[in-house]
C-alpha cells in the first residue's frame, strides 16, 4: 500500500482498478442510527457484493480506543485476537454483474481530527474520480410503523435535490462527521447528497429493516446501481408483525400509535401546501436526537449491545 500525495491518514491498496465516475456511499458508526437502519443497509451491501478494499484510514490515530474499547478474545490462558478498529473505503461489485459497482466508506466515526479526515476523504474523492458522494443516515421521528418510512434529503446543490419535497427551514442538531463531510464537499465544489430515513421513535433502539431497505432503494435510485432489498423486505414484514404484537399488549401504546397514524395521514393530505409547518421544529428534533444518542451511550457504554426487542428502551415500551 502507499499513501496518496503523502497523506498521513490514509493508505491506498496497490493494484486495485477503480473505474472513474462511481458513487461513494458512506456511513460511519458512532452517531445517530435509529433502528440500525444505516448499519443494516451497509451489512446488506457488504454481504451481497464482491468486496475489494481500496483504502484504509489510520484508525489508530482517529479513534479514541478508551472511549470505544476494541474487543479482544481470550482463550484459556492467552489472548488470541484483537478486533482492530477500521475505517475503510471498499469497492463493491454485484456478483451477477461486476460492471455494476459502488464505493463504500464504512467503519467507525473518527473521534478526533475531523477536519483532517474530511480533507483526506475529499482527496480520495478527487483521486478516484468519484462523481457523487451519498450519505446514509437514520433518525428517530414521531411517525408510526404502520406507514411508509419518510426520507429527509439534502445536498450540496439545488440541482441534486430538485423535485424532492422540502423538509424544514432551519435546525440545530448535534454534529457528525457525515454532516461535516457533506459541508466541506460542497465548499470544495464537489457533489454530495444525503438520505436520512425517519424511524418510529418507539422502535429506534431496535432493528428496523424496513428503514434499511428504504435507504438502499434511494441509494440505488441515485447511483443507477441495482441493489437487492428482498431480504430486508422479508425481515421488515416479520419485524412489523412483532411490533404489532407488542403494541396490542398495551392499550396505552396502541393509543399512541393510533394518534401517530392520524397525524401522519393528516400530513399526507396536506403535504403539498403545509407539510413543513406540521413537522417538529429544530429545537424539538435536536432534543430528540440528543435523547436518542444519550440512550445509546448508556446502553453501549460498557462495550455491550443494548436491548433490541420492541420493549427495550426506545422500543414500544413508551
Amino acid at each position: 500500500m502507499h499513501r496518496p500525495d503523502s497523506d498521513p491518514l490514509v493508505r491506498l491498496v496497490d493494484d486495485v482498478d477503480v473505474p472513474d465516475g462511481l458513487v461513494l456511499a458512506h456511513h460511519l458508526t458512532g452517531f445517530s442510527d435509529a433502528g440500525s437502519a444505516a448499519s443494516g443497509a451497509l451489512t446488506a451491501l457488504l454481504t451481497d457484493h464482491q468486496r475489494v478494499d481500496v483504502a484504509h484510514f489510520d484508525a489508530d490515530v482517529l479513534v479514541d480506543h478508551r472511549s470505544r474499547r476494541p474487543t479482544m478474545h481470550f482463550d484459556t490462558d492467552r489472548w488470541v485476537s484483537y478486533e482492530e478498529p477500521r475505517i475503510t473505503v471498499s469497492l463493491l461489485r454485484r456478483h451477477d454483474d461486476p460492471g455494476q459497482a459502488l464505493l463504500l466508506l464504512h467503519g467507525l466515526e473518527p473521534d478526533v481530527r475531523w477536519e483532517a479526515f474530511t480533507q483526506s476523504v475529499i482527496g480520495l474523492v478527487r483521486r478516484l474520480g468519484v462523481r457523487l458522494v451519498v450519505g446514509l443516515n437514520a433518525i428517530p421521528m414521531g411517525v408510526p410503523h404502520t406507514r411508509p418510512a419518510g426520507v429527509i434529503t439534502h445536498g450540496t446543490s439545488a440541482e441534486l435535490v430538485r423535485g424532492r419535497r422540502a423538509w424544514i427551514g432551519q435546525v440545530r442538531v448535534p454534529g457528525s462527521i457525515g454532516s461535516l463531510l457533506e459541508l466541506r464537499l460542497g465548499e470544495a465544489g464537489l457533489d454530495a447528497i444525503a438520505f436520512t430515513v425517519n424511524v418510529p421513535h418507539y422502535v429506534a433502539s431496535s432493528e428496523y429493516p424496513d428503514a434499511a431497505a428504504v435507504l438502499l432503494e434511494h441509494l440505488s435510485g441515485i447511483s443507477g446501481v441495482p441493489i437487492d432489498v428482498d431480504g430486508l423486505r422479508v425481515r421488515a414484514v416479520q419485524t412489523r408483525g412483532e411490533i404489532d404484537a407488542e403494541v396490542a399488549k398495551s392499550p396505552e401504546v396502541a393509543a399512541v400509535v393510533q394518534a401517530l397514524e392520524e397525524q401522519y395521514d393528516n400530513l399526507a393530505e396536506t403535504a403539498a401546501s403545509d407539510l413543513r409547518n406540521d413537522l417538529p421544529d429544530g429545537d424539538e428534533l435536536g432534543a430528540e436526537l440528543e435523547r436518542f444518542l444519550a440512550e445509546n451511550d448508556r446502553e453501549t457504554g460498557a462495550g455491550g449491545s443494548g436491548p433490541t426487542g420492541p420493549g427495550g428502551p426506545g422500543g414500544t415500551g413508551l
